[in-house]
């Protein structure tokens, strides 16, 4: 069977990038990409696009019974620093986008249904170091208790309905091709642009804040394979601990150094983002990730550094 696959959120970090790798997979035409915001260039004319809303039911409804999808990525959302500011409009997005999607899709039959849950979900009971699958989770950011109230729902979705939910715990992404979304670990994407530019950059995180981290490749890769793996060999319909590795902004900082070495970091006092970080883990278990469906990360701090630099001079 030929897939059919929709991406809402299509314009953000995460986005623009599956809308790029499962147009290569699938080809240009399987993929609708869809968000509530004008789409860059290459994601408008590179395949099918849709505007949606994902609050706007009726709207949705009918992209839904347009292209009749047999998998749904469902990126939408309002993410950590902003939706602090923002706490109502962040667990209305973030809750009843969701809620929608996962009607529908067991309406329309779809197959897949692909949803992120975060590192968010912790709290500062949780355990820190080598956070485990399955501990205390007391997230204490509008975002955090949101991925947790979503991830129960996907699992219920899946026991009740049937409704084949996949999601992963992401760390913090770093990618090139396009800006973070307003999260808690942005920092670590705006020092590789200020380094290139500016040769110096003001963490709004203390230099010994350490915080588990991805580069956008693996996660992507990650994405797609979960999404390809078997359904007998999943043993977990909630959200998957997904880690890469783990380093404050001093450590990326020096490594940054080894190629531009005249670049300097400081550090900004009493940014509201300190707290949510210093609630998050250190770093990640997620054996399970192993065990289910073979998962290996592939970059590591100086490969992602490396990496990072060398596209980002062509972009800026």
């Amino acid at each position: 069977m030929s897939e059919k696959i929709l991406i809402i959120g299509a314009n953000g970090q995460i986005g623009t990038e599956l809308v790029n790798a499962l147009r290569n997979i699938h080809g240009a035409e399987a993929v609708i990409a869809s968000d509530i915001n004008d789409p860059a260039y290459a994601i408008r004319n590179s395949g099918p696009y849709e505007f949606a809303n994902v609050l706007d039911k009726d709207n949705l409804h009918h992209i839904f019974e347009k292209h009749r999808p047999t998998q749904v990525y469902l990126l939408a959302a309002i993410l950590s620093a902003v939706g602090e500011q923002k706490p109502k409009m962040a667990w209305d997005l973030n809750m009843t986008g969701l809620l929608h999607v996962l009607d529908f899709a067991v309406e329309f039959k779809v197959a897949k249904v692909f949803w992120p849950s975060s590192i968010a979900v912790f709290g500062p009971h949780s355990p820190q170091q080598q956070t485990p699958q399955y501990c205390v989770m007391d997230p204490n950011t509008v975002y955090g208790f949101s991925k947790l109230a979503g991830e129960r729902w996907c699992e219920y979705y899946f026991e009740k309905y049937g409704l084949d939910v996949r999601s992963l715990r992401y760390p913090g992404l770093i990618g090139w091709r396009a800006n973070p979304g307003g999260g808690t670990t942005d920092y670590a994407v705006h020092i590789f642009h200020e380094a290139l530019k500016n040769g110096k950059y003001q963490s709004f995180l203390s230099a010994n804040t350490a915080l588990p981290m991805m580069y956008m490749d693996d996660a992507i890769r990650a994405t797609i394979s979960l999404m390809n793996a078997p359904a007998n060999e999943l043993s977990i319909r909630s959200s998957y601990n997904l880690a890469g590795f783990s380093f404050t902004p001093d450590e990326l900082a020096a490594e940054i150094k080894k190629h531009i070495p005249a670049f300097e970091i400081s550090y900004s006092d009493k940014d509201p983002r300190q707290a949510i970080a210093d609630s998050w883990p250190k770093s990640i278990d997620d054996s399970y990730a192993h065990k289910d469906w073979g998962w290996q990360l592939e970059y590591d701090l100086p490969k992602m550094v490396a990496d990072m630099l060398i596209n980002l001079k062509n972009v800026i």
